[in-house]
């Protein structure tokens, strides 16, 4: 199967298996937080609450596109997805595994609503650290752009849900006549109809919007386990018309051609003679062969590594300040990178599909540590109707514009427990919170990305040692 001896084959399918195992807890760690506030308000049982989550899961997974995924596998330098030493990716998948398992499980044990997010891309990140202090990949740069971005995303959002939950709040109390909707929840009696179906809707959408950005991660790490352990197998999308990449080639080179040399300094035009000798070599390698499918595998990885490398050499010219072409051509030269790109940048129709049941299968169960937590325990005050519905409405709002808008990872653990807050702090004030859950849920929030970090990259280190 893929070409790999026994061993390596051995290896690929338990890390896929760890991949799912993290979708699967990702599933009743974070999915809880969709479920709390229907099961909380016995607007649904709780086996059809988290089986009605669970489909929703699955439907984002598949809607959500891949744009987060990919923002997932390139917060690594590019030089750790082109290297074909496959135990050299072995160390890599496995540190990142194991950093993400082990905080994801320990938090979920102890009922905080700790993040999955944070904690796979603070093993990421920990990964793309440890490489750039290998002394033999020195002169490697770390993807600072993507982690800043990323790392905006996962900070910014939590606020935005703690303010718009503020407000839509103090909107509810200024034109809601009926003040059913600000009671606590009866202990064993359903809340009016209007009341159920707005509550449903809320939970719908942010299972809907939590499967088409957290799904996306478990793809991206997917991804990942696969570049690392077949790199030539999964090197292209094989499905995709060469014609297309052909095309968006030539509209590299002929930019290319465009370029001055002799005006630039001497790093910028090593940049050019980089990005030349890319294009030549991809020509060469179209020239021996019709179709992408009909290429040896070796022939298709030399072709994912010069489309890596010509966007990040392309990247960095254009930032020259000596660079002298005009706008139009800088448009064609990023029109042709992006069309190159996606031929790199897929993901197989088996792993959405293998990532989504993971997710779905694992809303189904483990939720009632971190629905205790939202319900009960955010506030001094058990959660009430519109409490729930305000946050969820908003959690969803801002994961939904973060997938399809902007195309960043986020957290829905953090920006559904903020909204609560935001909730709370709407209806009797600041001091309506729990100084101590407050402070654990933002202890696990401050130590996620540090912990994380620390354990893939230690582990990376250890694993390279002993392969090496």
């Amino acid at each position: 199967m893929f070409g790999l001896e026994t061993d390596l084959l051995i290896l690929l399918v338990i890390c896929l298996l760890a991949a799912c195992a993290f979708e699967f807890v990702n599933g009743f760690h974070d999915t809880a937080n969709a479920v709390a506030t229907v099961i909380y308000t016995n607007t649904l049982r709780p086996w059809a609450a988290v089986v009605w989550s669970g489909f929703w899961n699955f439907i984002g997974v598949f809607a959500g596109g891949i744009g987060v995924a990919m923002g997932i596998v390139y917060l690594l330098p590019i030089e750790t997805l082109i290297d074909q030493d496959v135990w050299h990716g072995v160390a890599m998948v496995g540190a990142l595994l194991v950093s993400a398992i082990v905080w994801n499980v320990g938090t979920w044990y102890y009922g905080l609503p700790s993040s999955s997010s944070h904690t796979l891309i603070g093993s990421i990140l920990g990964l793309g650290i440890a490489y750039s202090l290998l002394p033999s990949t020195s002169g490697t740069t770390f993807a600072w752009d993507e982690a800043t971005k990323t790392g905006m995303s996962l900070i910014v959002s939590p606020f935005l849900g703690f303010t718009l939950t503020v407000f839509l709040m103090f909107l509810l109390k200024r034109f809601v006549k009926n003040k059913t909707i600000f009671k606590e929840p009866h202990k064993r009696k359903a809340p009016p109809l209007w009341i159920r179906i707005i509550l449903i809707i809320t939970c719908t959408l942010v299972s809907f919007f939590h499967g088409s950005n957290d799904g996306q991660k478990g793809v991206g790490l997917v991804m990942l386990i696969l570049i690392a352990i077949v790199p030539t197998y999964f090197a292209l999308d094989q499905t995709k018309n060469p014609f297309e990449l052909q095309t968006s080639l030539v509209k590299v080179e002929q930019v290319l051609g465009k370029v001055d040399s002799t005006v630039l300094s001497a790093s910028d035009a090593q940049q050019l003679r980089h990005l030349n000798e890319e294009v030549q070599e991809m020509k060469t390698i179209f020239a021996a062969s019709a179709g992408l499918k009909e290429l040896p595998n070796d022939a298709r990885f030399k072709l994912r590594r010069d489309i890596l490398l010509i966007t990040k050499n392309s990247k960095n010219l254009l930032e020259s300040k000596d660079i002298t072409i005009s706008q139009r051509d800088r448009d064609v030269l990023n029109e042709g990178v992006t069309g190159m790109r996606s031929f790199t940048d897929y993901a197989p129709d088996w792993v959405i599909m293998m990532i989504a049941l993971s997710l779905g299968l694992g809303t189904m169960i483990g939720w009632k540590r971190i629905v205790k937590t939202i319900g009960e325990k955010i506030g001094k005050e058990h959660l009430t109707y519109a409490q729930g519905a305000s946050a969820e409405f908003m959690a969803a709002s801002v994961i939904g514009f973060s997938t399809f808008v902007f195309k960043l990872p986020v957290s829905t653990t953090h920006i559904l427990s903020s909204g609560i807050a935001g909730s709370m702090v709407a209806n009797k004030g600041i001091k309506n919170l729990n100084a101590g859950t407050i402070k654990n849920i933002a202890l696990a929030w401050v130590l996620t990305l540090p912990v994380s970090m620390f354990l893939s990259g230690s582990l990376f280190l250890l694993f390279r040692w002993m392969m090496d």
